[in-house]
């Protein structure tokens, strides 16, 4: 059982007694926290009083419909948790109405057990992670988690990091992070974008300057260096530091002490150094655009932070943890995400990362005539000219195949058209992968 796994918590409401215990102990089996519901009354309440990271509901109850449940709660519930519903196929039609509505994804009975496990997963640590994360969470993907274990253990032994990455990536954020572990709310974080201070002014943002030191220094100021001694000094853009400036940083970074602009006194200064940058260093050192003694003093542990683009894992989760920000800010502004702008999302290339995300979804959030937002509530005509919204005249198959299909086209373009490497990426086997190809019309690599 995974740690993520075992935080989450799922609400089940379903009156049938075989059904509701089979899935009870598949869902326990699976590692996650069950309250069982019989009725739409029991379930209202059990929503009120917990915060679940989904409920899996069936439409038809004895007391009311699942459905018309879900619809009244997200009017009256701020922190209402995706709804996941289970549906025979004469009520088809009403599942979709519900998915327009904002819930979040149905399964029609008899259902695929591997298939309700894989949504059940994919929903519950997607949206649990946006409600229970705190500001420790990095993203749900692989590669962020990788990066978020291994933070408290660089932060007991690490006194230099190199993050390194795209432009918003998120690499501050993993700075804090490691701030966090390392030195705790005691210290001061300090952070100095070396791209925006001028050349000219550099040695004394960095050092500091005594009184009289030059026309203008009318006191004594402390520079960066000095007020990081018990915290952390992060640099950005360490790449964009000038060669002269880089030999004195160095002499600073090896003795733990610095004199101010104007001064005698050699000041000591204790602090964790975090860099970060989005160029290659060691390409800038064989260019002679940066001090390779400076780059090893720097390039102890390397954090490399993957653009969004290689974790689409991330982009459902920012996009959601981005609009339940805008919700408990704005109470009486409720908004929320249509399934078919998800794909949208996953489809462009976000060249601005976590940071045009978070722009994209505060406008959209802004924007928005409604509380449903659309791909024309993030991109006006849409990615490349076009929205991708349902029709009026698709029916639920054609909508839903089109979401599957887009799905899937990323995911096997991601990884190279590989059936093997889609498959286990998508949490199938490859035989189920080919006949879901084979159905949507799909070609995988290497078919005629």
């Amino acid at each position: 059982m995974s740690k993520t796994e075992s935080s989450l918590r799922l609400c089940l409401i379903e009156d049938d007694e075989i059904m509701g215990e089979s899935l009870c102990q598949l869902f326990r089996l699976e590692g996650f926290a069950v309250d069982w519901c019989r009725t739409a009354a029991a379930g209202a309440a059990a929503i009120g009083a917990h915060r679940y990271s989904l409920v899996v509901s069936d439409i038809r109850l004895p007391d009311r419909n699942g459905g018309d449940l879900f619809l009244e709660l997200k009017e009256t519930q701020p922190w209402l948790p995706p709804f996941l519903f289970m549906t025979a196929f004469g009520t088809i039609d009403r599942a979709v109405e519900l998915l327009k509505a904002g819930a979040a994804d149905y399964v029609t009975k008899p259902f695929d057990v591997d298939v309700l496990v894989q949504k059940v997963r994919g929903l519950a640590e997607g949206y649990g992670a946006v409600r229970d994360g705190g500001d420790d969470t990095l993203g749900v993907s692989p590669a962020m988690r990788r990066i978020a274990e291994s933070i408290p253990r660089l932060a007991r032994h690490a006194t230099a990091l190199l993050i390194t990455g795209e432009s918003g990536a998120g690499k501050e954020h993993v700075a804090k992070l490691f701030h966090r572990h390392a030195i705790g709310e005691a210290g001061e974080f300090v952070a100095v974008n070396c791209a925006s201070i001028p050349e000219s002014l550099m040695e004394a943002e960095l050092f500091g300057y005594e009184r009289g030191a030059f026309t203008g220094a009318i006191k004594a100021k402390r520079g960066y260096f000095e007020q990081a001694h018990q915290g952390t000094l992060f640099l950005d853009e360490i790449g964009e530091m000038p060669l002269s400036m880089q030999a004195k940083m160095l002499r600073v970074l090896q003795d733990q002490r610095l004199t101010r602009l104007g001064g005698e006194k050699a000041i000591t200064s204790d602090f964790r150094l975090v860099c970060a940058t989005h160029r290659d260093l060691r390409a800038m050192v064989d260019a002679g655009q940066f001090r390779e003694d400076l780059y090893y003093r720097i390039h102890v542990i390397q954090l490399r932070i993957p653009p969004l683009r290689e974790r689409p894992e991330d982009i459902r989760w920012f996009v959601r943890h981005f609009v339940e920000e805008f919700n408990r800010a704005h109470a009486g502004e409720q908004r929320r995400l249509d399934p078919r702008t998800e794909q949208a999302l996953l489809h462009y290339a976000w060249p601005g990362n976590v940071r045009e995300l978070r722009h994209a979804v505060e406008r959209a959030c802004i924007l928005s005539s409604g509380p449903l937002l659309g791909a024309e509530a993030f991109f006006g005509g849409g990615i490349d000219g076009e929205v991708a919204q349902p029709l009026e005249s698709e029916s639920l198959s054609e909508y839903l195949m089109g979401c599957e299909r887009d799905y899937l086209s990323l995911i096997l373009e991601r990884h190279g058209g590989h059936m093997t490497h889609a498959a286990e990426a998508l949490g199938i086997t490859r035989k189920t992968l080919w006949e879901k190809l084979r159905r949507l019309g799909i070609k995988a690599k290497g078919e005629p």
